[in-house]
């Protein structure tokens, strides 16, 4: 089978589908849609078509390009085109999570799989409601139960859906939270140098800092903070705050207890 007799059909299975579509799957379709008996497509070829297919959307004379997201490949519009696309898709991307559910989500990402005591003890608080809402918007899924456990809770994990809208393929692909801390560093020091040398940070700077995203100080904007404009670091922040939070609680109540007991004594 020559390969550039499947390309345009590869293309059209991809562009048609309304989720990503894996090399085995497009693989399958391609033989049960052209009844190739003898000469069958194979995954080998398969995937060198959609190599060859990536590197041709790759150019700057296309507004989107083939991407592996969410365990499959997709025709996604490339990044510089987002608030085009949004003028016409608005409400889509105006759609938030609200805070405790993208505390509870944040958990369940880097936590998973979790039972939904284990997200409770995180947050501190009842996470029925929020966990309820992230089912309904398809970002988690039941993943099982946890046999040792008393009554056998639910486990909760990420969906395909999570890893489609984040752009990567497992939870693996997460970025790691010391990543994280260590290009704030940079930023912070990079914030520090320009006040040194005398550089007044009161219009927009924008600090480079990786993949991870880049640094901007707004106009006005007193520069105590440092906000990256990245999904994944709000994630990772929010997991990191309320961890911090429950240990702090943890610790007041045990010096509350400390005190009382000495009172009693005193007493």
């Amino acid at each position: 089978m020559e390969i550039s007799q499947i390309i345009p059909h590869i293309e059209a299975l991809i562009f048609a589908s309304d989720k990503a579509l894996s090399a085995s799957e497009i693989t399958e379709l391609i033989n049960t849609a052209l009844g190739f008996i003898e000469d069958r497509a194979d995954t080998e070829q398969v995937e060198a078509a959609i190599t060859g297919i990536k590197e041709k959307y790759d150019s700057e004379f296309y507004a989107f390009e083939l991407k592996q997201s969410g365990g499959g490949w997709q025709f996604l519009t490339k990044p510089e085109y987002h608030k085009t696309v949004a003028l016409i898709n608005g409400d889509k991307f105006i759609k938030r999570l609200s805070t405790a559910s993208l505390e509870t989500l944040s958990i369940i990402a880097y936590k998973q799989p979790i039972t939904k005591s284990e997200i409770e003890s995180i947050r501190g608080v009842n996470c029925d409601y929020a966990v309820q809402k992230l089912l309904e918007k398809d970002l988690v899924i039941i993943s099982g139960r946890n046999e040792n456990a008393v009554g056998k809770p639910l486990i909760y994990s990420t969906s395909k859906s999570f890893m489609d809208y984040f752009g990567i393929n497992s939870a693996d692909e997460l970025p790691k939270i010391n990543e994280v801390y260590l290009e704030e560093v940079v930023k912070a020091t990079e914030i520090n140098r320009l006040e040194q040398e005398g550089v007044e940070v009161t219009h927009e700077h924008e600090i480079t800092g990786g993949e991870m995203g880049s640094l901007h100080i707004m106009e006005n904007e007193v520069p105590t903070h440092i906000h990256v404009e990245n999904k994944e670091e709000v994630m990772i922040e929010s997991i990191e705050n309320m961890e911090s939070d429950n240990m702090e609680k943890t610790e007041e109540i045990k010096q509350d207890k400390q005190k009382e007991t000495d009172t009693g004594e005193a007493s």
